[in-house]
């Protein structure tokens, strides 16, 4: 009697394909959740950002930094931090944060948000106001995403 114990052939293909169909299925749904993850971390931010800008005028009647006359940007984690001290994106960040002020002269009616929306009008064009943005950094995931939040807490997302 030859007694042979092992695999065929058929059934090792068998079982690589059916690895194959798994992966196939299972890869984009992960890719998917990165990329749902890093968006969800980045509105949580902005809205981080809003609320520090909302403090900053609270306590010393305008938004961070008072500019002089025309806009001001600022533009980088380091940049918001070195004004709004209470901003911590996280290190996992995918996402360059920016703000934008014009304290004083206000921001003209429905500024344009980055791809789509616009910002709400002001009742008074010598509100102060700001616009904070995050753009995806290029080889990422998330990399051509934009959202923004404004000092009317209007966002295109």
């Amino acid at each position: 009697m030859d007694n042979k114990k092992g695999f065929t052939l058929i059934e090792l293909l068998i079982v690589i394909a059916i690895i194959g169909i798994l992966a196939v299925i299972a890869i984009p749904a992960y890719v998917g959740q990165q990329k749902s993850a890093a968006r969800s971390e980045a509105y949580s931010n902005l809205q981080s950002l809003r609320l520090l800008e909302e403090q900053f005028f609270a306590e010393n009647g305008s938004y961070a930094p008072t500019p002089p006359p025309g806009p001001v940007t600022l533009n980088g984690t380091a940049a918001i931090q070195g004004v709004l001290t209470g901003f911590r994106p996280g290190n996992a960040t995918q996402f360059n944060y920016a703000v934008r002020q014009q304290n004083g002269t206000g921001l003209p009616n429905n500024v344009p948000f980055p791809y789509g929306g616009a910002s709400a009008a002001l009742a008074d064009a010598n509100q102060p106001c700001f616009i904070a943005t995050a753009t995806g950094i290029a080889g990422t995931r998330v990399a051509g995403d934009i959202f923004a939040i404004d000092c009317n807490n209007v966002r295109n997302w």
